[in-house]
């Protein structure tokens, strides 16, 4: 038997899509995206919150489900019991000896089987719930893992075209300025350049 799993952590997760989606693209790219660190570090501790409280809650559903099974299991125990007195009343008759026994056995058999559906049908709902408590949390992680990992990308992508921007500038500044030097001030600047070293010191 499935439940409905909702939660705060769910929807924090779609908070962060949503925000991802709503950041605006870097210059010249459709797929970078600039990231507010502080709104995403918010919703990420927000999210890191809340973990904690929603995973009590699905050990709660599972504890739950351990109460009923063990319910279940007091029922079966109580049927065969009451299976048994009512089996050595009948064998006490001696009228309906015959009969009793084939009741008895009758009574026997269906108890346990009733017990064993029982037992059978807890067992099996209670490990949905928490074969369902566990699949949701690892999708949650996984969301959560990949949405980590793309704003690093991101981040590390930005800081990168950053660099490599500021890189080429450097070098057309310095292509400018060789432009704009004749080669005999250059050469006088590099000698002067030469005499300004300061001199070695000698041992000798």
């Amino acid at each position: 038997m499935g439940i409905k799993m909702s939660s705060k952590i769910e929807q924090l997760i779609d908070e962060i899509e949503d925000y991802i989606d709503s950041c605006k693209y870097q210059p010249l790219s459709k797929t970078n995206i600039i990231v507010n660190k502080e709104e995403i570090d918010e919703l990420l501790r927000e999210l890191r919150m809340k973990t904690p409280d929603e995973i009590k809650r699905y050990q709660k559903i599972i504890t739950n489900k351990e109460a009923i099974l063990n319910d279940a299991r007091a029922k079966a125990e109580a049927l065969i019991k009451d299976a048994t007195v009512q089996t050595t009343e009948l064998i006490n008759e001696h009228e309906i000896m015959q009969q009793a026994y084939a009741q008895a056995n009758e009574v026997v058999r269906m108890a346990t089987t009733q017990a064993q559906e029982i037992l059978n049908n807890a067992t099996m709902e209670a490990n949905g719930v928490r074969t369902s408590a566990m699949q949701y949390l690892d999708e949650m992680l996984a969301n959560l893992e990949s949405a980590m990992t793309a704003t690093l990308a991101t981040t590390t992508e930005h800081y990168e075209s950053f660099y490599n921007t500021i890189n080429s500038y450097n070098e057309t500044v310095k292509a400018n300025r060789a432009e704009l030097r004749p080669i005999e001030v250059e050469q006088m600047l590099k000698e002067a350049e030469g005499e300004s070293e300061p001199a070695e010191l000698s041992l000798m």
